[in-house]
Formats: C-alpha cells, structure tokens, sequence
C-alpha cells in the first residue's frame, strides 16, 4: 500500500484509509462484531494504516468496536476520532453541538477508554460550534497535545476563514469534509486554503453512499435505518436524476479495465498528493476493490473528461443531510 503525508503535518498514513463508521450505524443494524473486528485485522494486514470513527457513530459503539479491533496492531495504525456533539450518556440522544473546552476534555477521557489507547492520533471537531470560539478549541486542543493526549489537531466540515482562525492557534493537521465526483464543494475555497496553509484532506463519503460505485438501484428504498433514506441524493426522483454521473464514471472505467468504485477515488487520489479518502465498507471484496484504486492511473486526458463532464451534470439534492454548510 503507498502511504502519503496529510499535508505538512508529519503525519503519514496509507493512500486510502478505512472508515469505520458504517459498521455499527447509519446503514441499517450493525454488522456482526467478530466479523468486523476480523476486517479490520485484515484491512492492516493489506496496508491500510488509518482508521476514522467518532464517539457519535453509535454513539460511542464505533469507537469501542475500533478499539477491539485495533488493540493487537496498536502500534501500527493511525485512529482519527472526533469530538463536538452533546450527546446525553443515557439515552444518547443529541442535543445539537458543543465544543466547550471542559466538554472536549471529557470526551477525550472517554474516547482514550473505548479506543484502548493512552493518545488519540489526530482528534477532529465534528462540526463547528457557533456557541465556541474556534480559537477557544484549538487551544484546547492545542494543551492536549502538550499532555500528550493528543497527536494531531482537526477539523470537519469548517469553512475557509474557521480553518485560518483555527490554525493560527494550533495548526490543522487534517481537515475532513464531504468530497467526491457528486460533492465538489471544497474546490472553491476550502481546498486552496488547505494547500496554502499545508492541512491534509480527508474526504469522507467518497463514493457518494456508495451511489458512485453504481451498485445503488435508482427504484430501491431504503430501511429506516439507513440514512439513505431521508438523505435528499437517494430520493427516487433524485436518484434517477443522478444516474447520468453513474453512467459517465461507469463509461471511463469500462475503458480503463476498473470498476467505477475504483475511478471515483482514483480520481480523487489524482487531485492532490495530500488527499486521503476513507471509504468505508463491511466487506472484503469492497475493500480490496477499493484498495486496487491506488494502482489506478488516470491520464491527463482521463482526468480532463471526468472533472469537465461531471461539472457539467447537474446534481439533484442538497449534499449529506441536506443541511450541510462551512462554518
């Protein structure tokens, strides 16, 4: 597997991380324990040496699931969590967002237990508090860190100016956002000041929820469950829609001996060095066909017809929940 350094940070993790969230929420019931923890095992086995959860997904199931997993191979992997939603202990319902400093304190004990580590890799704000101020986190962050609590600082889902404020305080290793063929929103703003400033870029959802990979029915609902089914992308109107960049990425893969999945992150691997996608999967073929990804070369020409064409479909339904905005 080819590593690569997110941004400037000194950090270097595997081309293509694996994200984990899926396994234990969001996409229906949970997948079975043991396997789970198997697929990881073999995930490290492959070279995949970066793994994202979050003490939300579940809430707090993932983390202790990837701490499970990880535990024997501790040393050899890079674990990325995430703090800033108020999530009620008991009931774990949430409460919308908060990143007091006391609060990220408390969830950085918490997640160190259910990831059975004494220091968190790289710890990202879920998404901005507005209640916060941004140099109030990073500075929290930032004292972690010198307790050696914490490696690595970053962001999600935060804005051009957020990131800049955030990073003068403590310096953003890794910024973390919606990215893919169908969600080019960081293009205009984001992804510049990551390349200014030298923050890696983690894109999460890379393959649409797994609609770019072109094994998503247009007709087909899906499971309460499954947050594809109040998503605004997976409505059956937007769906069939949005099947025309399914068929174009589908078009260029045929041509190229791969499967879409694997033209979607090639194509996303192919715009910076410091890009760093996470897939997520439950299953082993998918993360072998998308680890194969990485031996995907893209031609200039390639790479020309996919990034114009796409621009050129327009895609039906807000991005994510449909409410998703930089901070």
């Amino acid at each position: 597997m080819k590593t690569r350094e997110l941004g400037r940070s000194g950090l270097t993790v595997s081309a293509l991380g694996l994200g984990c969230m899926g396994m234990s929420t969001n996409y229906g019931a949970p997948e079975d324990k043991g396997a789970m923890v198997k697929l990881m095992r073999d995930a490290v086995d492959r070279g995949v040496t970066f793994f994202d959860t979050a003490e939300v997904y579940g809430p707090f199931a993932n983390e202790e699931l990837v701490g499970e997993g990880l535990a024997p191979v501790r040393d050899k992997v890079v674990i990325a969590t995430k703090f800033g939603f108020d999530i009620d202990p008991k009931t774990h319902a949430r409460n919308g967002f908060t990143s007091k400093p006391e609060h990220i304190r408390q969830v950085v004990e918490a997640s160190l237990k259910r990831l059975r580590t004494d220091v968190i890799d790289l710890l990202y704000q879920h998404r901005v508090d507005p209640a916060t101020p941004i140099e109030d986190v990073a500075g929290t962050v930032r004292d972690l860190i010198a307790e050696g609590k914490v490696k690595h600082f970053g962001l999600s889902e935060a804005g051009a100016d957020t990131i800049r404020r955030a990073h003068a305080v403590q310096p953003v290793g890794a910024l973390q956002s919606e990215y893919s063929l169908w969600a080019r929103d960081p293009e205009a703003r984001v992804l510049p000041v990551c390349r200014e400033l030298g923050i890696g870029f983690v894109p999460w959802s890379p393959l649409g929820q797994g609609f770019l990979t072109g094994k998503v029915d247009p007709r087909q609902t899906f499971e309460k469950s499954d947050v594809r089914s109040w998503f605004p992308r997976f409505t059956p109107e937007a769906m069939q829609a949005n099947q025309s960049l399914v068929d174009l990425i589908t078009r260029i893969a045929d041509a190229k001996g791969a499967t879409p999945a694997q033209i979607a992150l090639a194509w996303l691997l192919a715009q910076d060095p410091w890009i760093v996608p996470i897939p997520g999967t439950r299953k082993l073929h998918r993360l072998e066909e998308n680890l194969a990804s990485v031996e995907v070369t893209l031609t200039s020409a390639d790479l020309h017809e996919l990034t114009r064409s796409a621009a050129s479909i327009e895609i039906k339904g807000g991005r994510g929940t449909g409410h998703e905005q930089y901070l």
